[in-house]
């Protein structure tokens, strides 16, 4: 939980019992029991006072005459494309709705009258439908001409319906201490419905929080993150209204109070520490800030956000998150045991202390880490050949050191699926290793595969790296790539030299001759001092075999 609000009273001890309330931007209109409207102009200095206007008289405009008997009436504010507002207004008048349209400063009739089964006791504007809750019963009125009926389901036990508007045309509807969010057709658009600590006497939707007066006080929720926010204790509240965005105003019989957001940035600060990332992610998105600066705390937090699911060993969701941010591939990886040198490892800097995986575990993360860098091998080898031979990644905490050349990183990236692989599918070793453009590094990809002893792979490798030039991990300074020179020729000398140790091994996968054969064939004619050399044992023990 954190303070996203906090409470200032406006009136206290009114002598006339509150009966309704509303506002719009800095007004203030308090409807009494006694029949009195009370207008208020709420305005706030330089110096966070609070000073209290009252406007003794205003005009009446106009009466709806047909709407008299009405007992609830609800608004909307429709916006058009080409900037037109349409204010329209739904009356119950016993147990039938009434619907108005605003023009010349006067109310006209939109359409007939609906008749419903019941008095209605709490409505509220949704789209092109208007939802209305009876004492047993929701129901939901078409606002298309023919005032189709849909019934939703009953109020719950308290038969007493609670229906608000809330963001993008769409509902609150009540259901004892349970809420759901509906749209024009009644479909919960929701996956689990909100659960007060009691039940909702009236809800106000102010983005990104939905705020609910229960008997005793405040409570502040979100729907997304489904979150307890905040409890603010007052005095038997009874109404809530909002004059706009950040005006908000409870009342009880006999006070008013108006809730004032804490600034955004302190609810960030206190989000973060609470990790409680979407929900400050919601907020930083609602920020004044500048784009570069709004972009840039953004990018932050979905760096916290994603190295948090890491943490809570949400691997699939934390990978998909740091490929959207495109956060340097080494900076993920060092997320695991013994994939990066360790040198490297030491500069890395994370949020937090890292998890200790192991078993099962680190095998499923392993396999979101292999998603992860398959998907970024991919993109960085289309963009190899640019003129730009520089990586645009981002660290995942500032000032972290990332790894400029694009050759580098895919080197980086196919030497770790090949160890991810060795821990996950071993079958998907050699298929790696055959790629064309296999950028593994021939030093480190030695290592664990014997380590592992898988020394089939290893020669696929060696039969790769030798018609290349020979590239020497050099203890893997990550900076600018300062590859060590070598001719093939050592490449070639160590693939021999385990196929002859490997071919007197009983269980070993290159046991015999057909492999060296196989290898000697393909060295060709500037390698014969080769050939020679290594042929004498297969010409002296399979010597058909060998003249081939």
């Amino acid at each position: 939980m954190h303070d996203a609000f906090e409470h200032v009273p406006i009136l206290e001890k009114l002598p006339l019992q509150i009966d309704c309330l509303a506002a719009w931007e800095e007004w203030l209109l308090v409807g009494t029991k006694q029949g009195h409207l009370l207008l208020y102009r709420i305005k706030k200095d330089i110096e966070n006072n609070i000073y209290v206007h009252d406007l003794l008289t205003f005009q009446q405009i106009t009466t709806v005459s047909k709407a008299k008997g009405a007992s609830l009436f609800t608004c909307d504010l429709q916006h058009s494309d080409n900037g037109e507002e349409v204010l329209r207004m739904c009356v119950a008048v016993r147990k039938k709705l009434q619907l108005y349209f605003w023009k010349d400063r006067e109310f006209h009739e939109l359409q007939g009258d609906f008749s419903v089964p019941d008095v209605p006791k709490s409505m509220a504007w949704c789209e092109n439908s208007i939802c209305v809750g009876f004492k047993r019963d929701y129901y939901l009125i078409r606002v298309d001409g023919k005032g189709s009926i849909k019934e939703l389901f009953p109020t719950g036990k308290q038969l007493e319906p609670l229906v608000a508007p809330v963001a993008d045309g769409k509902v609150a509807v009540g259901q004892d201490d349970l809420t759901v969010v509906l749209n024009e057709e009644g479909v919960c658009t929701q996956k689990c419905a909100l659960n007060w600590t009691d039940i909702p006497i009236a809800m106000e939707h102010q983005p990104p929080y939905i705020i609910a007066v229960l008997p005793r006080y405040v409570e502040i929720r979100t729907f997304e993150p489904r979150l307890l926010v905040q409890s603010i204790e007052l005095q038997r509240p009874r109404f809530i209204t909002s004059g706009g965005t950040n005006i908000i105003y409870v009342a009880s019989n006999h006070f008013v109070w108006r809730l004032i957001p804490v600034s955004i940035a302190t609810q960030i600060q206190q989000l973060l520490q609470d990790k409680q990332f979407e929900l400050a992610l919601q907020l930083a998105e609602m920020k004044d800030d500048s784009d570069s600066e709004k972009r840039q705390q953004i990018h932050h937090i979905k760096n916290l956000f994603a190295f948090n699911l890491f943490c809570q060993k949400r691997f699939d969701e934390s990978m998909q998150v740091f490929a959207k941010l495109g956060t340097d591939p080494t900076h993920v990886m060092g997320l695991y045991p013994d994939l990066l040198p360790t040198d490297y490892r030491k500069q890395l800097q994370y949020p937090n202390p890292l998890p200790g995986l192991s078993g099962a575990e680190l095998e499923k993360a392993h396999l979101a880490l292999i998603d992860y860098l398959t998907q970024k091998r991919s993109q960085l080898v289309k963009k190899l050949n640019d003129s730009d031979h520089q990586s645009s990644t981002s660290p995942l905490m500032e000032g972290t050191p990332t790894i400029k050349s694009k050759k580098k990183l895919l080197q980086i990236i196919d030497t770790t699926l090949l160890k991810c692989y060795l821990h996950t599918n071993v079958a998907l070793v050699a298929p790696l290793l055959r790629l064309e453009n296999n950028h593994c590094h021939i030093e480190e990809s030695e290592h664990v595969l014997k380590k592992a002893h898988k020394y089939s792979e290893l020669i696929i490798l060696y039969e790769k790296k030798g018609l290349h030039e020979k590239e020497v991990w050099c203890g893997l300074n990550w900076n600018d790539s300062h590859a060590c020179k070598g001719i093939n020729l050592s490449v070639c000398l160590k693939a021999l030299q385990v196929l002859v140790d490997q071919s007197k091994k009983a269980n070993s996968p290159l046991k015999g001759h057909e492999r060296t054969v196989q290898y000697l064939q393909h060295l060709g004619a500037e390698n014969l001092h080769l050939v020679f050399s290594y042929s004498v044992w297969v010409l002296r023990d399979y010597p058909e075999d060998g003249l081939k």
